[in-house]
């Protein structure tokens, strides 16, 4: 009996001393020379089922999302599913952004990563980090992200740029979870913007910070769509 008390006892010890090991991690930074931007489905249609955000300021943060191609020169993949039906087109001002970014017009796939052409490009690009969003969140993010993970890619999904029905379905026990379990990064517009590596060396930064630094959290997107306009003929 007493043998098993103190077996009993250093089994315990053993499972706490492991508990109590920091965990290894290593933490992945954006580094935009390796790093593509994807827009999903930022469709007309869809954006109007998007109900866990203001109208006015998701709309904002989508250009945001858009635009940050336009401050740190990332190769960009937009596209959207069936939009010749009720999901609509993109906005006009997003495709205004990428005359020259690949389109990838899909027929209903619901996870973009099984449209073979969709595949190619983005391994075509040979970056191995992404920043993402889109509409829904618990569908076109959140089935795309973890499928990129599986596919050896580092996921960094732009929550302010992403939508759905209701806050519960994006964050508090849904789409988002299931992402962080699958490690993707879950971060903000100006997040994204500040968490390139090397950022402060980057030639423009100092302008988009200094106006970022000053602009409230429900300004942000349409801030960096804007400031990103002002860099295009820079």
């Amino acid at each position: 009996m007493q043998f098993t008390n103190t077996s009993t006892k250093l089994f315990l010890v053993l499972i706490v001393g492991l508990c109590s090991q920091p965990l290894a991690f290593t933490y992945d930074r954006l580094d935009k020379t390796n790093t593509m931007l994807l827009v999903v489905d930022h469709q007309e249609g869809l954006f109007q089922m998007a109900r866990d955000q203001v109208p006015s300021a998701y709309k904002s943060s989508i250009l945001a999302h858009a635009a940050l191609v336009k401050v740190f020169s990332l190769p960009t993949i937009l596209t959207t599913s069936a939009d010749t039906g009720p999901n609509g087109p993109l906005p006009e001002e997003i495709v205004a952004m990428h005359p020259n970014s690949m389109f990838i017009h899909r027929q209903g796939e619901a996870n973009t990563w099984d449209n073979a052409e969709f595949q190619a490009v983005v391994k075509g690009t040979g970056k191995k980090q992404v920043i993402l969003s889109g509409i829904t969140t618990d569908i076109c993010t959140s089935f795309l992200a973890p499928s990129l993970v599986e596919a050896g890619f580092s996921v960094f999904a732009n929550a302010d740029a992403s939508g759905t029905f209701n806050v519960r379905t994006a964050d508090d026990s849904d789409a988002n979870d299931r992402m962080r379990a699958a490690g993707v990064q879950i971060l903000s517009t100006f997040a994204v913007a500040q968490a390139h590596e090397g950022l402060e060396g980057h030639p423009r930064s100092s302008r988009v910070v200094a106006v970022l630094r000053y602009v409230s959290a429900h300004q942000l997107g349409v801030t960096v769509y804007l400031v990103s306009k002002l860099f295009w003929s820079s």
